[in-house]
C-alpha cells in the first residue's frame, strides 16, 4: 500500500475534529457558503466538465455515460440548490431519538451524533461530490471522495469550490478530502483503513458495489 489515501483519510479524520464542534448555525452557513462558491466557480466546473467529457467520448463512453457525465448551467444550478436544501433541514445532532426513565430515576436517552469519517465511493456523476459532502458535512462529518476516473476534472473543480468556503468559514479543507488519484489500488486501501473510516457508501452500479461489499474490512450501506 502507498500510503497516499491513508494521509488522506488522517488529515480528514483531524478535520472532522472541527466539523463536529461546529454550532447548528455555522454548518448551514458553511452550506450556504458551498453553494454559492459553486454558482461563482461555474465557469471553471463547466470548463472542467468539458474536458472530461472530451475524453469520455474519445474513450467510447455510451450515450447515457456522457449524459450522467454531464454538467450544464442547469445542473449545476441544481448542485447549489441541493445544497441549500440540506442546510435548510433540521439539524441532526443532539437530536433525543428515544428517552427512557429507569425504576431508579435515572434518564436514558439516545442521543444523535456524529459518525465521523464517511467514505463516498461513486461513478461518473460528478454532482455527487458537493451532494455528498453536504450531507456529511450538515451531520459533522468528514468525507473522503473517490469519484470515477472519468470525472476526475469535474470532481476536483467542485471540491475547489467546496475548500474555498471552508476556507472562508475557518475550518479545514481536509474535512472534504478528494481522492486524486484514480487507481483502483487506492480503493483497497481505504476500504482497510478501520482505524479511520467509520463508513464506507458506494454509489453506482451493481458491480462498484459488489466490489465495495466484498473487499471491505469498514462496515458498508450498500
Amino acid at each position: 500500500m502507498s500510503g497516499y489515501v491513508r494521509e488522506l483519510a488522517l488529515a480528514a479524520r483531524q478535520a472532522q475534529v472541527a466539523i463536529a464542534a461546529c454550532e447548528a448555525i455555522k454548518r448551514y452557513a458553511l452550506l450556504e457558503g458551498m453553494a454559492a462558491q459553486l454558482e461563482a466557480g461555474q465557469a471553471g466546473i463547466l470548463a472542467a466538465n468539458a474536458d472530461d467529457m472530451q475524453r469520455a467520448a474519445a474513450a467510447g463512453a455510451t450515450k447515457a455515460s456522457l449524459d450522467r457525465l454531464l454538467l450544464d448551467a442547469a445542473r449545476v444550478q441544481g448542485m447549489a440548490a441541493a445544497l441549500r436544501e440540506v442546510a435548510a433541514q433540521p439539524d441532526p445532532l443532539g437530536m433525543v431519538t428515544r428517552s427512557e426513565v429507569r425504576p431508579n430515576g435515572l434518564v436514558v436517552e439516545r442521543q444523535r451524533i456524529p459518525l465521523g469519517l464517511v467514505a463516498m465511493i461513486y461513478e461518473a456523476r460528478p454532482n455527487v461530490t458537493a451532494e455528498a459532502a453536504a450531507l456529511c458535512l450538515k451531520a459533522g462529518n468528514a468525507v473522503l471522495l473517490r469519484g470515477g476516473s472519468e470525472a476526475a476534472a469535474s470532481n476536483a473543480a467542485i471540491a475547489a469550490c467546496l475548500h474555498a468556503a471552508l476556507r472562508d468559514m475557518g475550518l479545514p479543507e481536509a474535512a472534504v478530502s478528494l481522492v486524486a488519484d484514480p487507481a483502483r489500488e487506492h480503493v483497497l486501501e481505504l476500504l482497510q483503513l478501520t482505524d479511520l473510516v467509520d463508513l464506507a457508501i458506494p454509489r453506482g452500479g451493481e458491480s462498484l458495489i459488489r466490489f465495495v461489499a466484498e473487499h471491505a474490512r469498514v462496515p458498508v450501506i450498500k
